[in-house]
């Protein structure tokens, strides 16, 4: 038992120091970043500016997001002018989908203070961006996902070559590849 508790925990380990460990461990700052510029904007445009919910939550989103596409680049390590079809329009697209998914979160936020009788202080704080923020960590998973492995994802090398050391590398190669 102790033999699959340490191959279970070397394979967790190569998973961490590998490339999805890696690009987690670059996103993650950047979420936090976007998380708390829209969580900023959030408060400011529900108890400053006193927007509805949906419109407060999606401009909060909208305002997240700036920040998350230009820290993006960086943790995926992309250098240069980005190409406009491949992740320039993904990269938005996917932050459409985000923006109306927490301006519903802000939107039951705000439904469930009304509910709960929370008319101000900081306990209707709480309650509306513990909701936006709930939403926002569900996004976080499935946007780090689709950013890896389809948004910016290596279309030259598979994970596996990568990896490999270069000795491996010939006998992954298609015979045709070699010729060139």
């Amino acid at each position: 038992m102790d033999l699959s508790r340490n191959q279970a925990t070397a394979a967790l380990w190569s998973k961490v120091r590998g490339k999805v460990g890696v690009r987690f461990a670059r996103f993650v700052p950047v979420a936090i970043a976007s998380l708390a510029t829209s969580q900023i904007a959030l408060i400011v445009f529900n108890h400053t500016l006193h927007l509805t919910a949906g419109i407060a939550g999606f401009t909060a989103a909208v305002v997240g997001a700036g920040v998350s596409y230009v820290l993006s680049r960086w943790a995926w390590e992309r250098k240069g002018r980005p190409h406009l079809l491949k992740e320039t329009l993904p990269f938005w697209a996917i932050s459409v989908c985000v923006w109306l998914i927490l301006a519903g979160a802000n939107k039951l936020g705000v439904y469930f203070v009304h509910e709960m009788g929370l008319h101000k202080g900081w306990k209707k704080i709480v309650v509306e961006n513990g909701t936006y923020f709930a939403a926002n960590c569900v996004t976080f998973v499935a946007r780090f996902l689709i950013f890896h492995y389809v948004l910016f994802a290596d279309r030259g090398t598979s994970e596996a070559a990568a990896e490999a050391p270069p000795g491996e590398l010939l006998e992954m190669a298609p015979a045709e590849d070699l010729t060139r």
